[in-house]
């Protein structure tokens, strides 16, 4: 009983002491927060060779990751337990969302999910204001679905760390984003600010953020164009272990997997048919739950027979509906230089394009010049490594210099890449 009473007291006394301390930190000038927060970083340059950084592709992986993140938002108080024992949204069906895995001998002990704008949009935007980030232009992605398995919440970062360097050079290098977004706790979001140089969308934290059971949130973004230089002016004078601008911008980790691919694709989908039913059909009523908007949406999206028995029902009005939105040539996202020439009276023309759609009848490029209208030119686009295709097009639509183009007999380069993507789903496919 004594021995009891002891360690009740014991505990009352840390409990004070923990609150005493936080409240002498919160009350420290915003500079001296932020030097404490950068005085904890450790970022092993050489983590352990059995820790692997990879995208999660197989059922194992998925069902991994879903599960570690429904138990550290349960543990939060983000989420009620479910049934399934995972934590899966609709965004994590789509081929515009990546999840990125940490593993060590083969169990996976950390996540995080990159979801790029889409006809879903992504979750913060619904209650945070992107306006100051979509005039700086480039494509947006929101960060989210971070945990690490409890184990391995006190070793310094050794998780945390390489899963964070392995998201900031998917998104730079392969992802086609310039900004990341996130909502986090109030209570998290300085250590974003000082350690990674995110800005908040908005002054004051959100009262409710439904995505995350109701929880208040905070939104910020960080511009990965400006970020070497902002990590260089505070990092670069610090040692290795502390110098997260050498460990985000210039070290390689060996740890890393990055995906193979055979043309300049920017996403990298891994939900099959089958994935896609035993997430949202059999282990969740993840299909089941959406209005009928999201459901003609999802057919529009997955517009191949093999996906048509995994996908939700449609009524008979909104298949009417969902019939118009589709497309007669579906696009397919890509990042490629390009070159156009156009004969003129006064002579050849040669603009730069960055090609960021195609389609079997054409594509969508950016292109800083101004472009004429109905006027047939040459078009030399670097589809992939050693993927070179020439094509006869010409200007249809323009809009802000992004111009869209009619392609006419488009040769037997441009037909493959197109062939290519259209029979394979996910990213595996596109590297053969």
């Amino acid at each position: 009983m004594a021995k009891a009473a002891s360690h009740s007291v014991s505990a009352s006394a840390r409990k004070f002491l923990h609150q005493g301390i936080r409240k002498l930190f919160a009350a420290a000038p915003r500079p001296v927060r932020f030097a404490v927060y950068r005085s904890f970083v450790d970022c092993d340059p050489a983590p352990a060779a059995n820790l692997v950084l990879k995208i999660a592709e197989t059922r194992e992986e998925l069902q991994a990751c879903f599960g570690l993140l429904h138990d550290a938002y349960v543990n939060a108080g983000f989420m009620q337990p479910d049934p399934s024992g995972m934590r899966v949204t609709l965004y994590h069906a789509l081929p515009t969302t990546t999840t990125l895995c940490a593993k060590i001998d083969g169990q996976v002990v950390g996540t995080i999910s990159l979801i790029r704008e889409s006809v879903f949009g992504f979750p913060l935007q619904a209650i945070f204001d992107l306006n100051t980030v979509r005039e700086v232009g480039g494509n947006i992605a929101e960060v989210s679905a971070l945990a690490v398995h409890p184990d391995f919440r006190k070793t310094g970062g050794a998780i945390l760390f390489p899963l964070m360097k392995f998201m900031f050079t998917y998104c730079a290098t392969y992802f086609d984003t310039r900004h990341i977004v996130i909502a986090v706790n109030p209570n998290r979001i300085e250590m974003y600010e000082s350690l990674l140089f995110f800005q908040r969308l908005r002054a004051t934290p959100v009262d409710s953020y439904d995505f995350a059971n109701g929880a208040p949130a905070v939104g910020a973004s960080l511009d990965l164009h400006a970020a070497p230089q902002l990590f260089k002016h505070v990092y670069g004078p610090k040692r290795q272990r502390k110098n997260l601008h050498s460990y985000f911008m210039e070290l390689e980790l060996p740890n890393i997997q990055l995906p193979r691919r055979r043309y300049f694709t920017t996403n990298d989908p891994v939900m099959t048919p089958e994935l896609l039913d035993y997430f949202f059909n059999q282990k969740t009523p993840g299909f089941e739950r959406l209005d009928a908007r999201k459901k003609a949406l999802l057919h529009t999206i997955y517009n191949l027979p093999e996906y048509q028995p995994v996908l939700p029902t449609m009524a008979p009005a909104a298949e009417a509906g969902a019939a118009h939105p589709l497309r007669a040539h579906p696009r397919y996202s890509l990042k490629c230089p390009a070159e156009l020439r156009l004969e003129r009276a006064e002579g050849t023309e040669i603009h730069t394009l960055d090609v960021i759609e195609i389609s079997s009848g054409g594509f969508q490029a950016h292109c800083d010049s101004a472009l004429p209208l109905q006027l047939w030119g040459s078009v030399w686009v670097h589809l992939g490594k050693g993927e070179k295709s020439t094509v006869r097009a010409m200007v249809v639509r323009a809009k802000d210099r992004f111009f869209g183009f009619k392609i006419d007999s488009p040769d037997a380069v441009w037909q493959r890449c197109v062939q290519v993507l259209e029979a394979g789903t996910t990213h595996a496919h596109a590297t053969l």
